[in-house]
């Protein structure tokens, strides 16, 4: 009895145009080895949902397989020519075996005389095969190009966005469920002190899914997003960045704050108001950190918040913890210190306040000229870019890289000089609001969020050391003055 190897292959394009699958093609094949007096001893199968890579691994093996118990079989049979080689170097392959191992390829469908025009007739399929295949893979590309220029994504949405059918074309929507946690992730990350792991942590306690069919996040997934353009209303393609026409769901500077704190590894453990790099250790100049202690009490389990030095367990350094609350109490206390009882004093500091500001109005509008000069250069250095591809001096990788780099230079100015703007208008008002803030700190402190405490002694400390179990911090002018106590004339009595 003769003993064959078989090798059945199908692609879901071919399988939908021409009817067949693999099952058709295994009986067909079974049926000629029985036909011709022999049964197939393996059988090699490549599906529709198999990859290149797989693709090439099966038909290695086979050859392998074919090469080692060549003198145990009599052939490879295959349904047609092009089921056995998609390109000429596969083809190759097969006549090699033929040539060197004495083991022909048969195909079932498509047979031809062992002679030179026979071969030459197989050699007219596999060419036409591999012909089939390259234009085929171009007619792809080129549709997947003329997405990309239409300002489609090229392949599968990402997270955040959905694919629609709008007459017979694949569009983008998004999916406001899936965005709202997009633009949560970012806010998180960039304004709320969370680092990969404590998004995980923190979506989990919230209780928000990924998907209905995979609740759990990965912090993986999560570090993919936040470098992810696709968010900014850009698309990715052959390497290369290019304008969408989706929804842009973060903005500028919140992906701009982003990207450098992923870059700079600016990351904290925690969401606690004095860690963070708040407040520097007196006795050996490392940072103040934090820790969340759960102890069991009468009533249930209680959450007590701790502060120490990250060097805490060094031989030597003094054990020192501090709860939140004598921190609190720290505070509460400069607080006070710096409230302004007299009316006329408070109206006095306003005004030196406002006249601060314009000292740096000069400064801000050469600052803005020069941005703004900057903006025009980038717009022309675009136009000169374009006009270069469209003479055909440059090819597309190089315009598209090149045109990321300008769009982010570009986006930087425009967010600088946006800043610049609200730093004129604002820094007057800033400080004003800030100063009348000061005057009701200790009723505000009390009931404020970790974000505004956390910006309030940012705003009013330019630096904190803890000397034992004391908080030391460096204020920030004109702050200082209040703390330290005010001198102003007073007409009434002719002395300060």
């Amino acid at each position: 009895m003769k003993r064959f190897v078989a090798l059945a292959r199908v692609s879901s394009r071919e399988q939908e145009r021409e009817g067949f699958s693999l099952e058709v093609q295994h009986d067909a094949l079974k049926r000629y080895a029985e036909c011709n007096g022999g049964t197939i001893v393996k059988m090699f199968k490549i599906a529709e949902t198999a990859s290149k890579r797989d693709e090439r691994k099966t038909f290695k093996e086979m050859i392998a397989y074919a090469k080692k118990h060549a003198l145990e079989i009599d052939a490879l049979l295959f349904y047609k020519v092009d089921r056995a080689a998609r390109n000429l170097f596969d083809y190759v392959e097969l006549e090699r075996l033929e040539s060197d191992y004495q083991v022909p390829f048969i195909s079932i469908s498509q047979q031809t005389d062992d002679n030179p025009a026979g071969r030459m007739m197989r050699r007219t399929l596999a060419n036409m095969a591999s012909f089939f295949t390259e234009q085929m893979a171009v007619d792809i590309s080129q549709g997947i190009g003329r997405r990309v220029q239409e300002g489609l994504f090229p392949g599968k949405a990402p997270y955040g966005f959905s694919h629609i059918r709008v007459n017979g074309r694949r569009l983008i929507e998004t999916n406001e469920a899936e965005a709202t946690n997009v633009r949560h992730m970012f806010q998180l990350y960039a304004y709320g002190n969370c680092t990969l792991d404590g998004i995980v942590k923190r979506f989990k306690d919230e209780g928000v899914i990924y998907r209905a069919d995979k609740t759990d996040w990965k912090r993986t997934s999560v570090h993919n997003m936040l470098n992810d353009r696709a968010y900014i209303g850009e698309i990715r393609y052959k390497g290369n960045w290019f304008p969408g026409n989706h929804d842009v769901l973060i903005d500028r500077a919140t992906w701009d704050r982003v990207q450098t704190l992923l870059g700079n590894r600016q990351q904290v453990t925690h969401t606690l108001t004095f860690a963070g790099d708040l407040i520097d250790c007196g006795f050996c100049d490392h940072k103040i950190t934090g820790e969340i202690k759960t102890k069991q009490t009468k009533s249930g389990p209680s959450e007590y918040i701790y502060y120490r030095c990250t060097k805490y367990n060094k031989p030597g350094h003094p054990r020192t913890r501090i709860k939140e609350e004598d921190f609190d109490a720290q505070v509460l206390a400069f607080f006070g210190k710096i409230r302004i009882e007299d009316d006329s004093v408070r109206d006095w500091f306003r005004a030196v306040l406002a006249s601060k500001t314009k000292d740096t109005q000069a400064e801000t509008r050469a600052m803005r000229s020069e941005l703004q000069r900057q903006s025009t250069l980038l717009a022309d250095q675009q136009d000169r870019l374009l006009n270069l591809r469209i003479d055909g001096q440059i090819d597309d990788d190089t315009f598209a890289s090149k045109n990321t780099e300008l769009r982010d230079r570009h986006a930087s100015i425009v967010l600088q000089l946006e800043a610049l703007n609200r730093t004129r208008d604002e820094n007057a008002e800033l400080a004003s609001r800030v100063f009348e803030l000061s005057q009701t700190l200790t009723s505000r402190w009390l009931t404020a969020e970790y974000e505004e405490k956390r910006q309030i002694l940012e705003i009013v400390w330019l630096n904190c050391r803890l000397d034992d179990v004391t908080l030391v911090p460096t204020i920030r002018k004109p702050f200082d003055v209040l703390a330290e106590g005010l001198l102003v004339p007073d007409s009434g009595r002719g002395g300060t």
